[in-house]
Order: C-alpha cells, then sequence, then structure tokens
C-alpha cells in the first residue's frame, strides 16, 4: 500500500472516533512521513506513537486528533504548544489556526521541526527553544494550549496564560501513566474533563517535573 493510500485509511480508522471534519481533514493534508526518522518512514501512517530519537516520541495520530479536536478550534485562535518533538503535531495545529508558537527543550528536535515545517511551507508557526519557565510568556495570552508532556498536576503557569473560556489539553499524572484532561477557563471555578488515559514523556520545567 502506498503512502497516501495508508493516510487515507488512517484518517477512515480516526473518524470512527473523532468527530471533527476539521480535524480529520488537517490530518489528511499533512504528510507524517515527513515528521518521521526514515527508518520509521513506511510506518508513518500505523496508529502508533514512534521513536524519533533524544528519548522522544512522536505521538499516536489518534492521540494527536483527540487532543486537536479537544482544542475546538475555528481557525482564528493563537495557540500554545509545550513540546514541539518533530513538529507534526505544529503542522496539525497550524492548518486549523491563525497562529501557532511551540516551543522544545531539545535544540536539536526544535531545528529539526522547524526545517521540516519551513520545507512544507508553514508561515503561521513560530518555534523557540524552551526556558525553565513553562510555555512562552512573550506570545500571551493564548486562545488554546496544547502539552504533549505529562506534568504532576494543571500547572497554574499555564493557566494564566490562557484567555478567558480558552481550552488546555494536557497529561496529568504520574511520570509514568497519566489522564488526559482537557480544561476550560472559567471566571470562577474552571471545567476539567477527563479524555481517557494515556502515556507520556514527563514535562519538565518550573511547575512541573524536574529533570
Amino acid at each position: 500500500m502506498g503512502l497516501e493510500a495508508a493516510r487515507t485509511r488512517l484518517v477512515e480508522g480516526l473518524s470512527h472516533e473523532i468527530s471533527d471534519k476539521r480535524v480529520l481533514a488537517a490530518m489528511a493534508r499533512v504528510p507524517r512521513e515527513f515528521f518521521v526518522p526514515a527508518d520509521h518512514y513506511h510506518s508513518a501512517y500505523e496508529d502508533i506513537p514512534l521513536s524519533i530519537g533524544f528519548g522522544q516520541t512522536i505521538s499516536q495520530p489518534f492521540i494527536v486528533a483527540l487532543m486537536t479536536q479537544a482544542l475546538e478550534l475555528k481557525g482564528s485562535e493563537k495557540v500554545l504548544e509545550l513540546g514541539t518533538g518533530s513538529g507534526y503535531q505544529t503542522a496539525i495545529l497550524a492548518g486549523l489556526s491563525k497562529w501557532v508558537v511551540s516551543v522544545e527543550r531539545i535544540p536539536q528536535l526544535t531545528e529539526s521541526a522547524r526545517q521540516v515545517l519551513d520545507k512544507l511551507g508553514y508561515t503561521n508557526v513560530e518555534i523557540h527553544v524552551a526556558g525553565k519557565s513553562l510555555g512562552w510568556r512573550a506570545g500571551a495570552p493564548y486562545d488554546a494550549i496544547i502539552v504533549t508532556a505529562a506534568a504532576p498536576r494543571v500547572p497554574d503557569m499555564l493557566l494564566d496564560r490562557l484567555t478567558l473560556g480558552g481550552r488546555l489539553v494536557i497529561p496529568v499524572g504520574s511520570r509514568w501513566e497519566q489522564k488526559l484532561l482537557k480544561v476550560t477557563k472559567k471566571k470562577r471555578r474552571n471545567l476539567i474533563e477527563d479524555l481517557g488515559g494515556c502515556r507520556f514523556v514527563p514535562l519538565i520545567g518550573e511547575d512541573a517535573w524536574e529533570e
């Protein structure tokens, strides 16, 4: 099976559990094979996470779609992504929002993701090497925040950088097992939804895990 056919089959499979048509269309547009190492090229459209080196992974496509759907993007938002990784999730977000700010603590991944996104023609993305502080304060506030690494709790630092009504999607739990949470910022009490179990690498930084 060719990669185009494999991508179509993957998206058809995702459509059984993902209802947002814009998210499915974005998944159908983005060539995941550009974001995986050469030795995983032919596994690009299997619904599994893949190693990208440095102890990091490109997330399972279902998880990418689920987290993206939870952000409820309409096209006008500024989105913050913590954990650029390969840049695949970044590309999905860029196709669904006005502007994406992404941070990554591993400089080599920052550079490789930037190169792939430039090659594919994305012009509404900025990528930064992460500092000790979570996220990218200079770009705040954000309409949506997605965290592709696991925190021990929902970081107040990120909630503070979210607009009222904005959505934060983040894995929360131990270093080995987490729940995927969607937090909608409200005036009085934030709305928290449990989207199910997941496993992510730890989020390193202030208000998260120590290295």
